[in-house]
């Protein structure tokens, strides 16, 4: 018994020891990976200066790229610089981030998940791939490079690289994740054209518009599958549900900013002063300069008073703003690829009810529809919480199975 005891002992011991070294290495790994990304961060401002004059590209064209070096142990990273277009077919550059496992490439090559972001901001400084952390926010990251895929991240036009805002302008925004695509084709040789759409909020909205758009804009790419999460779908809706706080008059003004600057120029009376109360207007183009993360107190501070006093009338009912919000609520065509829809059923900013009617119109066109709800689940949390039903439902499509469907 006594030998028996030590004998336990020292394996507890060994097991303790072995836990303590894991740990000191994930913590020294943690270390490193924000020493160098702050060291980054401080040097990349280079980066996105865009080439003067602007050089002529294809969609998806590489203008430049650079080595993201703290990066997760056994992956290659970027920051990525491409072409892209606006709705209306104008050439953009739009920046990202592209990180790939290392290992032998798989048989056909890597399959590429385009990632699509939740808000962060609308302008240049809110750019995920600007922070010292450039994949802090793509949900379910570890899990698909585990899976051997490589995922690219888009910043959205105007983020990042210099361009004007393009909040919740769909069709833009839906153009920048499958360019982001592209662009990560040409820029690792182990990936392949089949590729996945993935995104959280605002980037379920740019999803879901790429998604409609692929077979057209991209046809150089297969979307085998799309997938998202409490997504941004009816506009009007989701601005009649949130602007009675300060996420919605902070959303509101990221929006109608971009509306204005997008539509302004050729659409009458597309002005904040004709859908926004004098004191709102004012604010606005300000609270759209401002970052969700880092610059929140400001924000608040300017949003609060507004709670109230933001809309002059009702946008469902005042054009051309009703037909604009129209313009850029997704589902009004038939997906030609899968789709996974996870939704949380406390989520107070997108609202469950809002995503099962969105589920019912795609399953009314003939989409194919795995609609996944989500217990005692925010808005915050949902993307994360589904991964691991996302992992299943993107292996399944991928392998050609049939998929769970809701309709």
């Amino acid at each position: 018994m006594a030998e028996w005891s030590n004998r336990r002992t020292l394996v507890v011991a060994a097991v303790v020891t072995l836990a303590l070294a894991a740990s000191v290495v994930t913590i020294q790994q943690d270390a490193r990976r924000a020493i160098v990304g702050a060291i980054e961060e401080s040097t990349a401002a280079a980066f996105y200066s865009l080439p003067d004059p602007l050089p002529k590209g294809k969609p998806g064209t590489v203008v430049r790229t650079q080595r993201i070096y703290s990066v997760p142990i056994g992956t290659t990273a970027w920051r990525i610089m491409y072409h892209s277009t606006d709705l209306f077919g104008a050439d953009e550059i739009v920046s990202g981030t592209l990180i790939t496992p290392m290992g032998p490439t798989p048989e056909g090559g890597r399959t590429i998940v385009s990632w699509a972001h939740p808000t962060t901001g609308a302008a240049a400084r809110c750019a995920p791939s600007v922070g010292i952390d450039p994949f802090d926010l793509i949900e379910g990251m570890d899990a698909m490079l585990k899976a051997g895929f490589a995922v690219v991240a888009t910043d959205y036009p105007g983020m990042g690289a210099a361009g004007p805002n393009a909040y919740l302008i769909g069709k833009t925004a839906g153009n920048s994740v499958l360019d982001a695509a592209r662009a990560a084709h040409s820029i690792d040789t182990s990936t392949s054209t089949k590729v996945l759409l993935w995104g959280h909020s605002q980037g379920g909205q740019a999803v879901l518009f790429a998604a409609q758009d692929a077979g057209s804009y991209a046809p150089d790419l297969t979307v085998v599958a799309a997938a998202v999460a409490a997504p941004a779908i009816d506009l009007a809706v989701l601005l009649g549900d949130d602007i009675n706080d300060v996420s919605g008059v902070t959303i509101g003004s990221y929006a109608f900013d971009a509306f204005a600057t997008t539509y302004g120029p050729t659409v009458a009376d597309a002005r904040l002063d004709t859908i926004l109360t004098p004191a709102a207007a004012a604010a606005t183009p300000t609270m759209a300069k401002l970052c969700l993360f880092g610059q929140q107190a400001q924000l608040h501070t300017i949003a609060r008073p507004l709670i109230g006093d933001f809309l002059a009338s009702d946008p469902t009912k005042t054009e051309p703003w009703a037909s604009l919000l129209a313009e850029n609520t997704p589902g009004s065509t038939r997906l030609e690829m899968p789709l996974f829809v996870a939704q949380g059923d406390i989520d107070t900013l997108v609202r469950p009810a809002s995503t099962a009617q969105f589920v019912d119109g795609e399953c009314s066109i003939g989409s194919q529809v795995t609609f996944l709800r989500f217990a005692k689940t925010g808005h915050g949390l949902i993307a994360l919480r589904a991964v691991r039903q996302l992992m299943t439902f993107f292996d399944d499509a991928l392998a050609g199975r049939p998929q769970q469907t809701t309709c």
